[in-house]
């Protein structure tokens, strides 16, 4: 896919695009005293969008429409209506605003698509209002929102801690490609954290390690461990991706990762003669799965 922008002025009104997410480590230290998992996740934006169309709206109010491939509720149980009503909370302004979503990303798939839109909400309504909000209140606003919203806010790549909401931006540049399997799975993430089994061994094995290899800046060697504590708990829920994982990996084309709680899951492919396309003819003619070529996003 192209690079594109986030933000772009068409015919009256102001599309933000919505970059999925992948998870290329993610790391379980344990259960928080307010009941969420601390986590440790390296989380790279990829070139695969929803997209939000701002307008003005002739009454007052928040108008959502939602288009698209995937379907997602409409009104107050959106996470991108509840992102514009904080951030007029916070700025103490009601407006006219009818906001289009057209979703090509899909729920449920540990993408964080759901995020990501908040996010461009928060974002693109400030700037498609002149509301002049800061980075801080957006960020506050964003917190309220969801574990992941805040990512979404910063560059292309960076190591969140906490419930992910503490993010620290990784500078250095980390180009790839990689094919992205879509199951048709809904995986609820809540239901992952709560079948989860702490190991804290393993943690602090793969912990040494992967921090060892931040500070030396080999991320490709990190995304080499495909350390995701919460792939077992998935699959113990959805063995049916355990399955599309083993034959996905039996195509030769690298280890297979899921991202975040799942369905999901990714491959690097790491020569520019590799066969994407023999793969993801498979994914399709075996499984029924859908899939998608995507590269490391730039903003």
């Amino acid at each position: 896919m192209a690079d594109m922008n986030q933000f772009e002025e068409v015919a009256g009104g102001l599309l933000v695009r919505a970059p999925a997410k992948i998870n290329l480590s993610l790391l379980i230290a344990g259960k928080r005293p307010d009941g969420y998992h601390e986590i440790e996740t390296l989380m790279a934006k990829v070139d695969y969008y929803d997209e939000l169309f701002f307008e003005s709206a002739r009454r007052e109010g928040i108008e959502l429409v939602c288009e698209g491939r995937y379907w997602v509720p409409e009104g107050r149980e959106n996470l991108v209506w509840r992102a514009c009503r904080a951030l007029l909370d916070v700025a103490g302004l009601e407006i006219g605003v009818r906001v289009t979503l057209h979703k090509n990303i899909p729920a449920g798939s540990g993408l964080g698509s759901g995020s990501s839109d908040a996010a461009a909400a928060l974002m693109g309504l400030n700037r498609f209002a002149n509301i002049g909000a800061n980075l801080e209140q957006i960020y506050a606003a964003a917190c309220t929102l969801g574990s992941d919203v805040p990512f979404f806010l910063t560059g292309p790549l960076a190591f969140c801690t906490g419930r992910g909401e503490k993010i620290e931006a990784v500078e250095n540049f980390f180009p790839f490609k990689a094919v992205l399997a879509l199951p048709d799975v809904s995986v609820q993430t809540k239901k992952v954290y709560d079948n989860y089994i702490h190991h804290q061994g393993e943690y602090d094995k793969l912990r040494e390690t992967i921090n060892s290899r931040l500070s030396k800046k080999r991320i490709d060697s990190v995304v080499q461990m495909c350390a995701n504590m919460l792939e077992t708990s998935c699959f113990e829920l959805h063995p049916e991706l355990l399955r599309l994982k083993r034959a996905l990996e039996a195509q030769g084309v690298g280890p297979v990762m899921l991202s975040g709680s799942g369905s999901a899951m990714f491959c690097m492919v790491t020569s520019a003669d590799s066969d994407t396309g023999c793969c993801q003819s498979m994914l399709s003619d075996s499984f029924g799965c859908e899939s998608v070529v995507v590269n490391n996003n730039r903003w």
